[in-house]
Parts: structure tokens; sequence; C-alpha cells
């Protein structure tokens, strides 16, 4: 039995969708079908979660957010795909997340914590981690890979099936063609790499240990003229023994796909 005191009396809800008790949802919302929303999330007001969509808690959504729309991808055909959002995360006005396509997992999935400013996008099948910053207007394409703790700066777009891994930041208005590896600055059109988010790293109380061996790491990747497997190595035999944090440098290496900025 929904808790119709929290429900908004404009509010339109599928009679599929199941929802907490103690969810709020304001004016003019429009739920779909097989939807469900668990404790403590809010939607502000004129919010549409178009169907097929799990909301995890304590998420807040802003007015005119379109949440679990049909993707734009012209191979969709109507098959069943969903959308998953996690925990905690803040949803500007604007966005939309749109579900998943059968060519991939059928499954857009956001994690928790994270913060999607005014007008953000992320499309089909993409896959996002933790904790991350979506500056104003940024877009995300098809089946792009983010990890957690990362900063996408305002105006920025990212290219279709790249991967930004954990603890980057992209510079504001970039363009993202290749695959940013973890702990890397990049900025531009097309983006380039220019140096460690170091600010980051000591916002979080790292050691100095630990990021000067990140500073050698991205010396050997950047700066060496080494190839690819050449650095992989020289990080694996010169700094993973007493810097751990530099695995997933070489995660980011070994896993790339589309080739990592340069």
């Amino acid at each position: 039995m929904r808790n119709t005191a929290n429900i908004h009396s404009t509010a339109i809800i599928d009679p599929s969708a199941i929802i907490a008790s103690d969810v709020s949802i304001g004016p003019y919302c429009i739920i779909g079908p097989e939807v469900s929303i668990a404790s403590g999330t809010k939607l502000h007001s004129h919010v549409v979660v178009a169907g097929y969509t799990r909301i995890g808690q304590n998420n807040q959504i802003f007015q005119f957010a379109s949440i679990g729309e049909v993707c734009q991808d012209l191979k969709y055909n109507g098959e069943e795909t969903w959308l998953e959002i996690g925990d905690h995360n803040t949803i500007r006005e604007h966005s939309s997340l749109h579900r998943g396509t059968v060519q991939d997992h059928a499954l857009t999935k956001v994690g928790s914590h994270n913060l999607l400013m005014v007008n953000t996008h992320i499309a089909h099948d993409c896959q996002i981690g933790n904790h991350n910053i979506f500056a104003n207007n940024v877009g995300i394409a098809g089946h792009v890979q983010i990890g957690n703790n990362v900063i996408v700066g305002g105006n920025s777009g990212v290219h279709q099936f790249c991967k930004i891994d954990s603890y980057s930041m992209i510079g504001a208005a970039s363009l993202i063609t290749k695959d940013v590896p973890s702990y890397v600055m990049a900025s531009g059109n097309p983006a380039h790499a220019f140096g460690l988010n170091i600010e980051g790293m000591k916002r979080r109380g790292w050691s100095r240990e630990t990021i000067n061996g990140l500073r050698e790491a991205f010396k050997l990747i950047y700066k060496e003229n080494l190839t690819t497997v050449q650095a992989i190595e020289r990080i694996r035999t010169e700094l993973l023994p007493t810097v751990a944090e530099v695995q997933l440098l070489i995660d980011s290496l070994e896993q790339s796909k589309r080739g990592i900025v340069r």
C-alpha cells in the first residue's frame, strides 16, 4: 500500500510501480511501468521516470529530469532494457538517463553518491561508478565506462565506447575520444593528458610517497618514449612493489580498447 501522504495529487503512477512508503513524489511527476523506487528517495516535481527503471535509496531527483526513457540508438526496437540507479545520488534539473540496448547488456547502470549537475546526459549502456561529479551540460555517449571519484568539467563530451578510469579529472569543454587512465588530468578538443590529479590526491590525504610514485609512473607512460608494453613492465617492476596504487594505472593501460589520451 502506497503512502499517498508523500505523493502529490497531480502525480501519475503506473499500477505496476513499486514505491517505498517514505518516497516523496512531487507535483506533476509521471512514473511509468516496472519502476521501483527505494526508501528515502525524493522526486521534486515534473520528473518523468519512463519505465523499466530501478532507483535505490535516498536519491534526490530535481524538476524536469527524464529518467529511464528509451534510448536514441537507431538499432533499438522496443526490447525490454533497463536503467539502474544506486543510492544517494543527486540528479539535477533537465538531466536525462536512458535505458540500455540488447546490443550490449540491456542495462545502463549508475552507482551511488554521484552528482549529475544541470542537463547531464547519460546515454544507453553506460556503466557509471561511485562518487563522480558531472558538471553542467556534460554529455556521456553510449557504452561509456566511468570509474569512481571522477570529475568531468562542464560542457564536456565523451565519445561512445570510451573509458574514463578512477580518480581522473576532465577539464571543462573537453572532447574525450580516447580512454583516460586512472589519476590523469585531460583537457582540450580533442583532449590531451597534461598531468595527474594531484590536488584530488592531496584532498584524500594520500601520502607523499604514493603521490611521488604515481608521478614516476606518469613519466614512464608519457615522457620516456616507451611503448605501452615497456611502460607497463617498468611500472610493475620499479614501482608496484612499494606503491600499490599504480596497479590502477597498469589496469588502465592493459584494458584500454581505444588507446589512451596522449
